[in-house]
């Protein structure tokens, strides 16, 4: 059966190139009243009016916004256990710094993974994979890096590959290698290279690898070990810079990271040479909002030519939050971008981070990954928060959340 969504406000994000950099980041591809018709789970067109084929289940939009899914690109949400204790110090005054000493941070999600069988941690992942769908997000890249061990480390990624079997998104795994360390830091971290990315290449060739290089998770001279290595089979991604600048920065560009992600501490320098690569510059609000009200300068690297992608990190420590609308709303606040910006950050720049360039936009041949708000007018998407602003939700060209007679 196909689907016609009549008389929408249509972002097709579908004009000028793709990734969006600069300028072309805030152009949206606006058709102020418009259809789409979807055909075998992809857009088959989009015009001002369409005649329904046979058998075609139709909406009304009645002028309200339609745009495409959102793209999650940097999230932990496979986890287990809850941080409610540490959070509690925290906004009693206690660092950041202090409550890793005393066993939380992410070593305290590493114990609650390990006390946790796959099978319930794919229930877990697929009951926030079902609340994200709900606020619109359709596509979700999960990092394991909760594990740190080898058997651990491969018993989170087969979990996120089981919770994706079914879900009507689409999962993308990443194998976060380098987040932590047990003992001797040095030794661990040769550990991780020598043992278990191996073991994770076998299981999971080409996966994109990623490091958490920080004064309390892996330095520079370790993530480089361990990208040199990953590097000739495997993307690389980094985050870095989130509290401190270390000249991870510098080594990720020259290595040919896909992303580096954070940038809190960023320099002016460092964010200009972000911009002149290929490299996608990743913001996540919701960790600045949760941990230090400290958010990314990200209109420095707009407006020098840079590529953006915006994201949740979904975590249960730092980011506590899977919703890509608050992120939205937090990136325009504090990062000061455009809301047109953010919402091409949250989709065609972040698909297109991901390698999947099959969706992201409203156009014939693209996935149908669809939004339809409750909203007339998208900068409301930004406006507002703290609610779901999403209507109907169209996964692969199906609907997967409809809550119209709630309106």
């Amino acid at each position: 059966m196909s689907l016609l969504i009549r008389h929408a406000r249509i972002l097709t994000l579908a004009t000028g190139d793709r990734p969006r950099r600069g300028p072309t980041l805030r152009e949206l591809g606006l058709i102020e009243k418009g259809d789409v018709l979807v055909r075998d789970g992809v857009v088959a067109e989009v015009a001002p009016a369409i005649e329904a084929p046979p058998d075609t289940q139709i909406i009304e939009a009645g002028g309200r916004v339609l745009m495409p899914g959102f793209v999650d690109c940097h999230t932990h949400a496979c986890f287990a256990g809850d941080r409610l204790a540490e959070w509690e110090m925290k906004e009693s005054g206690m660092s950041h710094t202090k409550i890793i000493q005393n066993g939380g941070g992410i070593q305290a999600t590493v114990r609650a993974v390990r006390d946790t069988t796959r099978k319930q941690l794919a229930a877990q992942l697929r009951t926030r994979l079902d609340a994200m769908l709900r606020e619109g997000t359709t596509t979700v890249e999960v990092k394991s890096g909760y594990g740190l061990r080898v058997d651990d480390e491969l018993n989170l990624l087969h979990a996120i590959q089981r919770a994706a079997t079914d879900w009507p998104g689409t999962v993308k795994p990443t194998a976060l290698l380098g987040h932590a360390a047990e003992g001797d830091p040095e030794e661990f971290a040769r550990t991780v290279v020598r043992d278990v990315l191996p073991a994770v290449a076998k299981d999971f060739p080409g996966i994109t690898v990623d490091a958490y290089c920080e004064k309390m998770g892996w330095s520079v001279e370790a993530c480089v070990k361990l990208f040199e290595k990953a590097r000739k089979h495997h993307p690389i991604r980094v985050h870095a810079d989130q509290f401190s600048s270390l000249g991870m920065v510098t080594e990720a560009l020259r290595l040919g990271a896909r992303s580096i992600d954070h940038l809190e501490a960023s320099t002016d320098d460092d964010l200009k040479a972000i911009a002149d690569s290929h490299t996608y510059g990743v913001i996540l609000p919701c960790a600045g909002f949760q941990i230090n009200g400290r958010y990314a300068r990200a209109r420095k690297l707009i407006d020098a030519g840079g590529l953006l992608a915006l994201a949740t990190d979904f975590n249960p420590g730092t980011a506590p939050c899977s919703s890509m609308p608050f992120a939205i709303a937090l990136a325009v606040r504090a990062c000061r971008l455009t809301p047109a910006e953010a919402i091409a950050a949250a989709t065609v720049n972040a698909a297109s981070l991901l390698g999947l360039n099959d969706r992201g936009t409203i156009a014939p041949g693209q996935r149908a990954d669809l939004l339809l708000l409750r909203h007339k007018d998208e900068r409301s998407l930004a406006y507002e928060f703290g609610g779901n602003p999403v209507d109907l939700v169209v996964c692969g060209g199906k609907v997967v959340t409809h809550i119209e007679a709630a309106r």
